[in-house]
């Protein structure tokens, strides 16, 4: 139930590309919270970060590896403090996986990379991605590094609730009609804070993504590495960035793809993103009706639209059966249309999910919004969606106080996307029930003092939109923008030789390419 969550690609796809982001939207802070740097506001500057005199025992640990997951990766565990201003009073465990560098050539050094979320796993997107699937070149020269963040996956994970309560949280109506769909909203919202603080009250202050910057620079010194060389994919930029705007002059070779821009408010950040899922419903649609069995017919991408739309409102009067216990709600489907947003080569598998649903059979496109918010057949969910509310809900005040606010704020996200608008406002509610206030706000990251820093965005990415990537890169003092005129969540690795080839120019002699460069 949170739009605003972001990894490179859906799960299913972890293999062949890159991960995804989270479930509805994000980055709020506790009941009556008044948002900060609203819009018209002129965003903070970055934080600062905390002197390093308390923390040479984390710096200087020596890491004991073994052997795990696929042939060649080792795993280990490293401490960081669990809370930086209090570094005495407790630690946390983060898990740590490599693949050391394969050769031939010199190595350069360690390559940590994030596939995004937040929530989602390094780790998982190390050995099932980027340490087999990146070019050979790169992993001949680097070790490929992964670290899951705090409260994700192996690295003391948020938990919130159980498989059958999630089940029941997916469904919940997010387009309400009235005060009582809106009172279960709310409720379901309130239910799922009330189970993240009984169930993680101990780590949910501390998963903040300024954390995470800080145990990535604790990882860097116990590897050896003088400088931080990276590669973030969606939210993973924005702790990319993070770490830059931390400690610049540490800053090595980073490539930031799908960016997006921390001067922005949760409010103007999930409204971005709605429009963000038009501009990439339409491209679906315009490649559908091109097909004969188009399943939203072979008119018009206006036409579509309005067929989607009385698709979902269907389902709101009547969910369609699965062929299982679980039927599929008009909030489902809508999460499995969204997922196949995230990467182009998904617009098949939605084409004939959608063809089956509108004929009564919603199986498969269950199936899709399971992918997404990581739910096994068993019914076990990953701990994504629980992550990913948390780090949001300290990265940001909330976007709403309550649902008079998304009330008037509705027309303006119906005026960005016609389809998902009113969902996507409803759903931004969710950090608006936290029990822990924000600790970050809106701010421009500048990292003055920084190397090159690569800023990748995609013209129709329905996640991360391209104007974030313009505007990041904008901010950076030595920020350059390579642009990937194209659709799907994310650049490198998705197909473009031109993005490819300039991006490992860049980390194997670290000339980035001329800022403003266009690849197709």
């Amino acid at each position: 139930m949170d739009f605003r969550r972001l990894l490179s690609t859906p799960v299913t796809v972890l293999a062949m590309a890159g991960l995804l982001v989270s479930g509805c939207s994000s980055g709020r802070s506790a009941p009556g919270a008044t948002p900060s740097g609203a819009s018209g506001s002129r965003p903070a500057e970055a934080p600062k970060a905390a002197p390093t005199a308390d923390l040479g025992t984390y710096y200087g640990q020596k890491l004991k590896w073994r052997s795990c997951g696929a042939s060649g990766f080792e795993c280990s565990t490293m401490k960081a403090p669990l809370d930086y201003a209090k570094p005495k009073d407790g630690d946390i465990k983060l898990a740590v996986s490599r693949k050391k560098a394969t050769g031939p050539g010199k190595r350069i050094g360690s390559l940590l990379v994030n596939p995004g979320g937040p929530g989602g796993s390094a780790i998982e997107y190390l050995q099932g991605y980027a340490g087999i699937g990146y070019p050979a070149a790169v992993r001949a020269r680097y070790d490929m590094v992964a670290v899951d963040p705090r409260g994700v996956a192996r690295s003391e994970p948020v938990e919130c609730l159980t498989g059958k309560q999630m089940d029941a949280y997916t469904e919940v109506d997010q387009t309400p009609d009235n005060p009582g769909e809106t009172k279960k909203l709310t409720t379901s919202l309130k239910d799922f804070a009330k189970g993240c603080e009984k169930r993680s009250a101990k780590i949910l202050p501390h998963v903040s993504t300024v954390d995470a910057a800080r145990d990535m620079d604790i990882l860097r010194g116990i590897l050896g590495d003088k400088k931080l060389n990276y590669v973030g994919a969606s939210y993973g930029t924005f702790l990319g960035a993070t770490y830059a705007g931390l400690f610049p002059a540490r800053v090595g070779r980073l490539v930031l793809d799908g960016a997006m821009d921390p001067s922005l408010t949760s409010l103007e950040m999930n409204r971005d993103q709605t429009a963000g899922f038009e501009t990439a419903f339409k491209s679906f649609a315009a490649d559908c009706i091109k097909h004969k069995n188009c399943p939203l017919g072979t008119k018009s991408t206006a036409d579509a639209s309005h067929r989607l739309e009385a698709f979902f409102s269907r389902l709101d009067a009547k969910p369609d059966s699965t062929g299982q216990a679980r039927k599929l709600s008009e909030s489902l489907a809508t999460t499995g249309v969204i997922s196949a947003m995230y990467d182009e080569a998904s617009w098949p598998q939605l084409r004939t999910a959608l063809t089956h649903a509108m004929a009564g059979n919603g199986a498969d496109l269950l199936a899709l919004s399971d992918s997404y918010y990581e739910r096994d057949s068993k019914g076990k969910y990953a701990n994504l969606m629980f992550a990913n509310a948390a780090v949001n809900c300290l990265d940001l005040p909330p976007a709403f106080t309550g649902p008079a606010a998304v009330t008037k704020a509705v027309p303006s996200f119906e005026k960005a996307s016609p389809v998902f608008g009113k969902g996507f406002a409803y759903a931004a509610l969710n950090c608006s029930y936290w029990p822990i206030h924000a600790t970050g706000s809106a701010h421009r990251i500048t990292a003055k003092g920084a190397a090159p820093i690569v800023v990748v965005g995609t013209t129709r990415d329905p996640a991360t939109p391209y104007k974030w990537a313009k505007s990041l890169a904008a901010q950076l003092s030595s920020g350059t923008l390579l642009t990937y005129d194209g659709d799907g969540h994310t650049a490198y690795g998705r197909g473009s030789d031109c993005i490819d080839t300039a991006i490992n120019k860049y980390l194997l002699d670290g000339t980035p390419p001329k800022n403003g460069k266009k690849c197709s």
